[in-house]
């Protein structure tokens, strides 16, 4: 709580004109709004491009805040909004399985994680890897939920949907994450067995 105190207090200098405070606030929010990004832009410029057009676009509605939640929800909502926008802007194609060519791309990705064998020691970079390939939707509901701290309700006004459907969304999405963690992990069981 005295965190969200804390983000209001710079909300109101920056308001009453006192704007090189907003720096503090993008240092206490930059590192997962980032996170946030990378979960829709899969590499380090775009994201930080969409990070950036975030905390721009928070700056510019910093007036239109108000108060009734906390600012952490509020500014991961721009950033949602703002990824989904960036990805429908790239418009990012999808391979098709059946296609041969992509049948090596995907290999070939897959072989890249099999590479980095020293990251791959880290519990959390498997996890990360994990999320990673999740759909845009599932990974932001898991990284909302587990690394954001946000409550259902938070998401799902993060998210512009009903709390209920966040529930149900973050439970398959766990699934999926299990699914995908398994995965990512056989080969790590092999060589324990």
């Amino acid at each position: 709580m005295q965190e969200q105190q804390t983000d209001y207090a710079l909300i109101t200098a920056v308001l009453e004109g006192n704007t090189t405070v907003y720096a503090d606030l993008v240092k206490r929010h930059q590192r997962f709004v980032f996170t946030m990004a990378m979960r829709f832009a899969k590499n380090r410029e775009d994201a930080e491009e969409i990070a950036q057009d975030c905390f721009v676009k928070a700056y510019k509605a910093l007036g239109t805040f108000q108060y009734t939640s906390k600012f952490s929800t509020w500014l991961y909502t721009i950033t949602y909004t703002t990824a989904m926008t960036f990805l429908r802007k790239k418009k990012l194609s999808t391979l098709s399985l059946n296609d041969d060519e992509n049948t090596v791309q995907i290999e070939n990705h897959i072989s890249d994680y099999n590479a980095n064998s020293i990251e791959k020691k880290s519990g959390y970079a498997y996890l990360s890897q994990a999320i990673d390939l999740l759909l845009p939707d599932d990974a932001m509901i898991i990284t909302l939920f587990y690394m954001g701290e946000q409550s259902l309700e938070e998401i799902a006004q993060t998210m512009h949907m009903e709390s209920k459907t966040i529930k149900v969304k973050l439970h398959r999405a766990r699934t999926r994450l299990k699914e995908k963690l398994q995965y990512l992990l056989k080969d790590e069981v092999k060589e324990l067995i």
